[in-house]
Order: C-alpha cells, then sequence, then structure tokens
C-alpha cells in the first residue's frame, strides 16, 4: 500500500547532509519516493515502509527524525547559545581553543614544540571521532564517500606523515565550519517560520454567557469574535459590528491603511486599528491566508530553479572528481617524475601531502550552498511583500521575462463601472467633476433612488456615485424593469425614466449636443446611461470600467526595466486602443475571448522570447497556464483561493506595483546566485592552484572553504533585505 509520509529532519549542517539522508532513506525496502529539502527541513516519503524505519535510519546516518505535525515557529538562538545547546559543536568550541596556539606558533611564526603538537592533537581526539563516525556510517549505508570521510582520511594521512597540528587543524575547523552553516541555515530557515508569529494564538470568542478567551485552533466557522484596538486579527472573518482602520501590510505588503465596517472581510493576522469590531469567523485557522500563504511559500522551496539543480548537479560530479585528481597527485609525480612522495623537509610539501591537501578543497559547502539560501531569502521577502512565488524556477523564469500581457478588465482597470462624468440640461459646467454642480446632483439623486431598487451593475455604480457625494436618496416607489428599455419609477410625485441613448432615440427627445456627446461616449467604450422625468429628458450619466489609481506608473515602471508590455482584451479596438494610450503600454490585442488570448500569448512566446501573463486567475486561466510565468492579481487584498492555488505567482493586494518589484527581485536573486557560484568555484580553483604549487596547506584549505560558506549564505540572505526603486506609498510597506 502506498503512503504518504513527512517527516522533520534535525541536524544538517549543508545541502550534503540533505542528500546524504535522501539517499539513505531512499535506499530502504518499499520506499517508492523521496525527497528532503534541507531549507525547510522536510523529508517527502511515499512507498509502504513503517515510519520506525524511516526514522531508524535517518538516526543511522547521524541525524533526527520525527514525523512532522505542524510548524512551529522558534526564536533562532544566540551564536553562543547555538554552539554550547550541541554537545558536538561544544567540543569543537574547546577543540578550536586547543588548537589556537599551532595556528598562531605553529603555522604562522614556525615554532616547533611538542606541547604544540599535544594540543593539537587533543583538539583532533575531541571532534576527530565523532566526524569519522559519521563518515563509516554514510559508506556502510549509502556505499558512497561522504565529505566527513574526505576530511578523516586527510587527517589520518597528515598523521602518517608527521603533520600532528594539520590533523588537528583540519578536523576542529571543519567542525566549526560545520556548526556556523548549521547556524546560519537555522537563521535562514526562521524567516518562513517567522510569518507564523503574525496570528495571536488565542481570540476572545463571544458566547451567550459573554466573552471568553480561546485557542484560535478552538474557532470554527460562524464563531462571533471582539478585536479590539491594536490587537491582531487571529482568523479570517466578516465584520458584523464596528468599524476600524486595519494595517494590511503583513499580508498584502499595503502601506496604507484600510477602512474595513460591516460586512468587509479581514484577514488573520492584520493589525486592527482604533476601533473594536466584531468579527465572524468564515474560515478555520488552518485555512486562514496567512496559512495558505505559508504553506505555499514552504512548497515553493520544493520546486528548484534549473540554476539550482544544475548546481546540484554540478556538486555529484565534482566530489568524485576532486578525489581522483588527488590520488593522481599523490601518485602520478612520484611515479613517473621522481618527484618527492613525503615532505622531503619542513618548508617544502610532497605530493603525497598536495594529494591529501586537494581532498580538503573538495568540500563543496560553499557550492551547494550558494543557491537554496538565495532563493529562500527572495522567497521569503516576495511573501512579507504581498508576492507569492511557488518556487525557485518561477523566480528564474520571472528574472528572464522580456515581455508581459497583461488583461485590462480587473487588472489594469478596476472591473468595475463607476459614473465617470455628468450632462445636465442646463447645466453651466458641463462635464464637471462629481458634487460641484447642483442641476447634476439633483439629477444623480433621482437616477439613484431609482436604481438603489435595481440589480444591474451600472446600478450599483450610479447608487455609489450618489453616495461618494453625500447625497441623501429619496424614496422611490412603484419601481419596475422594462425588459430592453431601461427602468421606470415615482420619485416625490414625478415619473423618472431611465434608459440607454439607443431607447431614448426612440421614445423621448433630447438635445443634439448631448446626443453627440453619447455617441462619442459609445465610441470611447464608455455606457451613456439617459434619464427623463415626466416625459422630458433630463440629462445622461456616463458610466465606464475606470484605470486603477496605480496602472500608470506601475506600467512606466515596467517599461523602465525594459520590459515590453501588450494589452490584452476582449472589448472592441477604440476602447481598447483609448486605455492602452493612457497607460502607455506598447501594444494592444483586442476583441479576444479567453481561448483566443492564449493563442496570442503563445504567438508571443515565439517572437518575443520569454513572456509572463497577468490576469485575474479565472476567466484568463488558459492564456496564465500558456505562458512561461502565470501571475494572478487580485482586487481584493488576499485574493482568491483559485488565483493562489492556480498561478505560478500571486499578487495578493491587487497593487500592480507589486510586479515591477517581483521582477526587481528576481533579477537581483539571479544576480546574487551567479555571483555566490563564481566565487565558490574561484576560491576552489584559487586553493587547487595554491596546492599544485606547494604553496596551500590543508587549514588553509578548511579555512577558506568556512569563509567562503559563510561569506554566500550572507550575501544570499542579504535578498531579505532587498527593496526596489518604487514609489513611495508602495516603497514604505516594509
Amino acid at each position: 500500500m502506498m503512503h504518504n509520509q513527512q517527516f522533520t529532519i534535525k541536524g544538517m549542517d549543508c545541502p550534503d547532509c540533505a542528500r546524504t539522508v535522501e539517499r539513505g532513506v531512499a535506499r530502504l525496502a518499499g520506499v517508492k519516493t523521496c525527497h528532503l529539502n534541507f531549507t525547510t527541513e522536510q523529508l517527502h516519503v511515499t512507498g509502504d515502509v513503517d515510519p520506525e524505519t524511516v526514522i531508524a535510519r535517518v538516526r543511522e546516518l547521524g541525524y533526527e527524525a520525527q514525523p512532522t505535525t505542524s510548524a512551529v515557529s522558534e526564536a533562532p538562538p544566540s551564536f553562543l547559545r547555538f554552539m554550547l545547546s550541541i554537545r558536538e559543536t561544544k567540543r569543537a568550541l574547546i577543540g578550536f581553543l586547543l588548537v589556537l596556539p599551532g595556528i598562531v606558533l605553529h603555522e604562522i611564526l614556525g615554532w616547533e614544540a611538542w606541547w604544540i603538537d599535544a594540543l593539537a592533537l587533543g583538539g583532533l581526539a575531541l571532534v576527530g571521532p565523532s566526524i569519522a563516525h559519521h563518515a563509516w556510517r554514510v559508506l556502510r549505508t549509502n556505499r558512497e564517500l561522504s565529505i566527513d570521510a574526505l576530511m578523516t582520511i586527510a587527517a589520518i594521512g597528515a598523521i602518517v606523515i608527521g603533520a600532528y597540528v594539520e590533523a588537528g587543524l583540519v578536523m576542529v575547523l571543519y567542525a566549526i565550519g560545520e556548526a556556523l552553516e548549521g547556524y546560519t541555515a537555522n537563521h535562514a530557515r526562521h524567516t518562513i517560520r517567522s510569518l507564523l508569529e503574525l496570528t495571536p494564538p488565542t481570540a476572545t470568542l463571544i458566547t451567550p454567557d459573554g466573552e471568553q478567551v480561546t485557542a484560535v485552533e478552538n474557532l470554527h466557522p460562524g464563531d462571533r469574535i471582539i478585536v479590539r484596538p491594536g490587537e491582531r486579527v487571529p482568523v479570517d472573518g466578516t465584520i458584523t459590528a464596528g468599524s476600524s482602520f486595519v494595517n494590511q501590510a503583513p499580508i498584502t505588503g499595503e502601506s496604507r491603511l484600510v477602512e474595513r465596517s460591516v460586512g468587509d472581510e479581514v484577514f488573520a493576522g492584520t493589525m486592527n486599528g482604533e476601533g473594536s469590531i466584531e468579527v465572524i469567523v468564515t474560515r478555520p485557522a488552518a485555512e486562514s491566508t496567512v496559512a495558505r500563504m505559508i504553506h505555499l511559500v514552504q512548497e515553493a522551496q520544493e520546486r528548484r530553479a534549473p540554476i539550482q539543480r544544475f548546481v546540484d548537479r554540478f556538486a555529484r560530479i565534482y566530489t568524485p572528481l576532486v578525489v581522483l585528481l588527488a590520488a593522481i597527485v599523490a601518485l602520478v609525480p612520484p611515479l613517473f617524475f621522481g618527484q618527492p612522495f613525503w615532505n622531503p623537509d619542513p618548508n617544502t610539501f610532497g605530493w603525497f601531502y598536495r594529494g591529501l591537501a586537494l581532498l580538503v578543497v573538495a568540500c563543496p559547502c560553499a557550492l551547494v550552498i550558494s543557491t537554496p539560501v538565495s532563493i529562500v531569502s527572495a522567497l521569503s521577502t516576495a511573501a512579507r511583500h504581498g508576492v507569492l512565488i511557488k518556487g525557485g524556477a518561477y523566480l528564474e523564469a520571472l528574472a528572464r521575462v522580456q515581455t508581459i500581457a497583461i488583461d485590462k478588465t480587473g487588472t489594469l482597470t478596476t472591473g468595475k463601472p463607476a459614473v465617470v462624468t455628468l450632462r445636465t440640461v442646463g447645466c453651466i459646467k458641463p462635464e464637471a467633476p462629481l458634487g460641484h454642480c447642483t442641476a447634476c446632483n439633483e439629477l444623480l439623486a433621482l437616477a439613484g433612488a431609482v436604481e438603489r431598487r435595481s440589480e444591474h451593475p451600472l446600478a450599483y455604480a450610479i447608487v455609489n456615485a450618489a453616495n461618494t457625494c453625500g447625497l441623501t436618496l429619496p424614496s422611490a416607489a412603484e419601481v419596475r424593469t422594462l425588459v430592453g428599455q431601461g427602468v421606470r419609477g415615482i420619485v416625490n410625485g414625478t415619473e423618472v425614466f431611465i434608459g440607454s441613448h439607443r431607447t431614448f432615440d426612440q421614445v423621448m427627445t433630447h438635445d443634439e449636443w448631448h446626443c453627440l456627446a453619447a455617441h462619442r461616449d459609445s465610441q470611447l467604450g464608455r455606457t451613456p446611461v439617459m434619464v427623463g422625468v415626466d416625459g422630458q429628458y433630463r440629462g445622461t450619466i456616463t458610466v465606464a470600467d475606470t484605470i486603477r489609481a496605480e496602472s500608470r506608473s506601475a506600467i512606466a515602471r515596467l517599461r523602465d526595466q525594459g520590459l515590453r508590455i501588450v494589452m490584452l482584451t476582449g472589448d472592441e479596438t477604440a476602447t481598447a486602443e483609448r486605455i492602452a494610450a493612457e497607460l502607455g503600454v506598447d501594444d494592444v490585442r483586442a476583441g479576444l475571448l479567453p481561448a483566443d488570448k492564449a493563442q496570442t500569448v503563445q504567438a508571443l512566446r515565439q517572437t518575443n522570447g520569454v513572456v509572463a501573463m497577468v490576469g485575474d486567475g479565472i476567466n484568463d486561466a488558459p492564456a496564465l497556464a500558456t505562458a512561461d510565468v502565470g501571475i494572478a492579481i487580485s482586487a481584493r487584498a488576499g485574493g482568491t483561493t483559485q488565483a493562489m492555488e492556480t498561478a505560478d505567482i500571486t499578487l495578493l493586494s491587487g497593487d500592480l506595483h507589486q510586479l515591477p518589484f517581483a521582477i526587481a527581485l528576481s533579477r537581483q536573486t539571479l544576480r546574487t546566485i551567479a555571483t555566490n557560484v563564481a566565487f565558490s568555484i574561484g576560491i576552489k580553483l584559487f586553493f587547487i592552484g595554491l596546492v599544485l604549487a606547494g604553496l596551500g596547506t590543508m587549514w588553509m584549505a578548511v579555512l577558506a572553504d568556512v569563509g567562503a560558506s559563510l561569506l554566500v549564505t550572507l550575501n544570499g540572505m542579504r535578498l531579505l533585505r532587498f527593496r526596489a526603486k518604487l514609489p513611495v506609498a508602495y516603497d514604505q510597506a516594509a
């Protein structure tokens, strides 16, 4: 029977440790597939195998395993506390104190003394047995040489030739380096787990007997809770009483406070402002927006970028090749060229020693850790800014995007009709801004009174405009919809009729200027709604889909990044070109059905390189799936569940400024990875050259590898503080 099991693995210092565990577990009988992600410490096993068997194999390899239940966020300890919390690291600290005189007095000043050798051997005795034991367990279980085995062979060889200080230095510095890598890896992992701290552990539940503090895990949909000023919202829900301003930056990256009142949705992890609100729970804590966000980001770390897979494959063949090279270096010059095998004098290295030094140089820690730490840091930074990237593969693809296809409705525009102009007979300020003309306000109030009883989308636009202008809507009676014509009602004893321009051409006379203006609106993709009172034409209310406030600046930023912008829409060409001209996009494809959008994206991929598609994640699904990178954007903070689960990347707040931010982050990530890989390989080649020239020592090679591992880790973690040059309103979100 096939089972899917998940375990949390502890004790790993670098990605090579993860591969050791992965290969060891894969050898168990009944295991079908096995994958261990170093950054998340999660081991996924499928097959017919007992969990205790898996745990026993992991322990046999020198690590700890336990079934994964739930993620727990623990603050990373200080470096000293981390080093003192594990027996091996405590021994490594003591060993370092013992070999320190050898580094200063023997290796630097050239002193010779028996007590220096004795201290170095003491340090070796403290850390060497555990490293050798681990090497033996890996060799016995996986039938392969690990990095521990290379260090053990090098240390034994150093003892054979009498280089006692070198032997102690190699083992102790290697142990210290492993501990340092473990410490930095622990901090990198905490970046994701710290997202869990966004939600409080308890909530105030409203019961028939009063208020009761309960754990968030005990809340169920339908429960009512109260969130007081300054408290974090514990679960997703809908406000049933009260109003407040909510800080949604931890979830969506929005810098501004968002007003929330009765009927509005609030999300777990957001911070309530000065008002007290009552909320009805809509999702359990485990299914909240922030919980899904954490789950998706953790899953993203399992999807390796092509460059990461290349580094992993290279590292697998890299170590055996260097081992073979070390054997050739140790044997060929003495056998065929009469060179010294042993060290002929204290100041000259024989070829056996140089071969041992090459074994030390073979340690690939800096190389294999150079990529994943950068990917994890970038994914974490993106999540904190409200951008969910579902894996390193999509992060890398985003960095290579040359063309962005963007859906118009609901993406570049609000997707909701709104009143844009008012024209009233006798108005002294034609097409003035809303609320600046008494006659226009009277027209809007009459229309709003009737449309308030209608369910048509345009009706909502008219009512919302009246509310925005602060108008008091009178009562309407005898409201009825006339199919194919409009809506009619009685307001304050007068009959109000609202219909299309075509209907008014047939039933009610209106002046030529208003008629021409309505024609012009129609040509521009707007909808003119005419209003008559007691059989006389009174005016026109023009409704249209409006451009998002941030669309222009976001498009400008994308073009500054060297990207070609193509707008896709089902609108007619004239409407599409008008909006495109306002936004400054490069190309327009109009009159497209969903299937046509997918074909257009495919054509763009063939002629414009890597293409990203930006849409709402639902009706644009075919195009999103066709693009190299599908990006879902939602006007509602948190997006839809479907968008989050189907898109490669999701912009949670609906702010298009998140798109240039994500692209800038992805490009910086690839530059960081390239720098790390080049540095890691370069430092290896440099020390290989030193060793072959007889100028490099084993302890210097270990020290260089430790330093390189720390440098590439710290360089990758710099992405945690990445900030793109964006408009001030968005850049303050971090």
